[in-house]
């Protein structure tokens, strides 16, 4: 099923932890892969782009990404590379996906000794960016995120692009086609509602475009590992489910 992509790091309790502050050399390329935990990502220094659910943000010095549970993407480093703190974070609501703030130096001091309570002050301090398209893959990707249910083909017709470069175009860019991009963004709905409301699974299922309940737990059960009724809030192992089987690692 598509919007399954290989995943190489774990996480979540599951092998070691993503390092608190990362240095990436110039030219660096990480593959499409899944973290299992909410975490923001500080840039320090440099800059990079990362195309991943969220869409594509091309980030610089004091720029924010902001990452849900088992989102996945891929990351291309400018030739200066990039250093990054990376601070978990616990449960998330309504938080924009990139941000900026202003007293950098606070956060990392702060995280010296205390990255909970540096992740704290990082949402507080975080400011919504919004920047727009730079070209079709960026375009698509918006479209797909604010309607899953689109239909590629015509959004290709639409804009005299033959369904087959729209497709190669995009994995070039994103490491994953549009349909697996859809296939994600939709799981992702659905897991918002899963965690965070009190909806029964089969109108959540229904609400999101799935075809049933089954269908929402096959494609929960990619992402996560784990069916929909374990990841409702209640479940104390909601957090680290598996995307390669709910025995396996969690992921990132």
């Amino acid at each position: 099923m598509p919007g399954l992509e290989p995943i190489e790091h774990a996480c979540c309790g599951h092998g070691p932890p993503i390092p608190p502050r990362i240095r990436h050399p110039g030219g660096q390329v990480l593959d499409r892969h899944r973290h299992g935990g909410a975490f923001a990502a500080l840039l320090l220094a440099g800059s990079y782009v990362e195309a991943g659910d969220t869409g594509r943000h091309r980030v610089q010095a004091g720029d924010v990404i902001i990452h849900q549970a088992w989102e996945s993407h891929i990351d291309r480093f400018h030739p200066r590379g990039a250093e990054v703190l990376t601070l978990p974070l616990a449960e998330l609501g309504p938080v924009p996906a990139l941000g900026r703030v202003a007293d950098v130096d606070a956060i990392v001091r702060l995280a010296e000794h205390d990255r909970v309570a540096a992740a704290g002050l990082l949402l507080t301090r975080l400011v919504a960016v919004s920047a727009p398209p730079e070209d079709w893959p960026d375009l698509l990707a918006g479209d797909l995120l604010a309607d899953p249910g689109l239909s590629i083909g015509d959004w290709a017709q639409a804009r005299q692009l033959h369904p087959s470069s729209i497709a190669r175009g995009f994995r070039q860019q994103f490491g994953i086609t549009p349909a697996g991009f859809r296939f994600n963004a939709r799981t992702h709905n659905a897991l918002r509602d899963i965690r965070g409301s009190h909806d029964t699974l089969s109108g959540i299922a229904a609400k999101h475009g799935f075809a049933d309940q089954a269908h929402m737990t096959r494609a929960t059960r990619m992402i996560t590992g784990l069916p929909p009724g374990r990841l409702r809030p209640s479940r104390p192992d909601h957090a680290c489910g598996a995307a390669r089987g709910a025995d396996g690692p969690c992921t990132h």
